[in-house]
């Protein structure tokens, strides 16, 4: 074998090694190529895993948010409500101590005197001030016939008011029985029908009747009667009726004393010559 190829023969096998080397290389390129997608692909899946987890996570954190929120409100609600009650309860018993003060005061005055009138006047100023009533009488029991027998009264001619025998329609009935009476329709009307008061409150002391209040009309509007109303109602029908029976009964006893005083006084009297 010549020099001359010995040198084609040394540059082919250099050609085939460049060869394999250029194959292998760009083997190399193709392989790193795909490790990089993969690689790429790899990121990518984490990063949406991460995304997806961490919307999760704001998803949970979102909804238990939503859930103290709920809580919260419905807490807010019932703190509004329950202050709405004690607002109401607190005007409620302002009402009543005022009323129960301005009672006090009433009855005061009610056994400040022993003057049948002047009981029964300040008797009707306490049911116009204090209830509120426009239009009502005042009846006592008379012993001897058992009627009732007007003997005050405001907003009505006390000549247009008739007797009205015990246990009679819904003021005898009241009298009768000592209970009190409440209309459940307590509209007030123009005309007054004396045997249908819309309250009517029997004048008891102890379990005795001697008579009763009737009211026909107040001087603002009611729509229904509250728990006060009838504390009040029950009160003034007692602390009015002791008044009442009191100073009825110094009264007369106050006229007996005079005639017999008289009497006496006529029998000192010297006859004349």
């Amino acid at each position: 074998m010549g020099k001359d190829s010995k040198i084609l023969k040394s540059a082919e096998e250099f050609l085939q090694i460049f060869r394999r080397g250029e194959e292998f290389t760009k083997s190399l390129l193709k392989e790193n190529e795909r490790l990089r997608y993969r690689i790429a692909e790899l990121e990518e899946a984490l990063q949406q895993s991460s995304n997806e987890a961490r919307i999760k996570n704001y998803e949970e954190r979102i909804r238990v948010l939503e859930e103290e929120l709920a809580s919260l409100k419905e807490r807010f609600k019932k703190v509004e409500e329950e202050n709405k009650d004690f607002a109401h309860r607190y005007i409620e018993v302002e009402e009543e101590n005022n009323n129960l003060a301005n009672l006090y005061v009433a009855s005061y005055q009610l056994h400040s005197t022993l003057d049948y009138d002047e009981v029964l006047k300040i008797v009707l100023e306490i049911i116009i001030n204090l209830i509120g009533a426009e239009r009502f009488c005042i009846m006592l029991i008379d012993d001897k016939t058992t009627e009732l027998v007007p003997v005050a009264s405001e907003g009505i001619e006390l000549e247009e008011i008739p007797k009205i025998a015990v246990g009679e329609g819904i003021i005898g009935t009241v009298a009768k029985d000592g209970e009190s009476f409440f209309s459940d329709d307590i509209v007030n009307t123009d005309g007054v029908d004396i045997y249908k008061p819309l309250v009517c409150i029997p004048l008891k002391i102890k379990e005795h009747v001697i008579g009763v209040i009737a009211i026909y009309s107040f001087l603002l509007q009611k729509k229904a009667f509250s728990n006060v109303d009838y504390e009040l109602f029950n009160l003034l029908a007692g602390h009015a009726a002791t008044a009442i029976f009191s100073s009825k009964l110094y009264t007369q006893s106050e006229r007996k004393l005079s005639t017999i005083q008289g009497f006496l006084e006529l029998l000192k009297e010297k006859p004349k010559k």
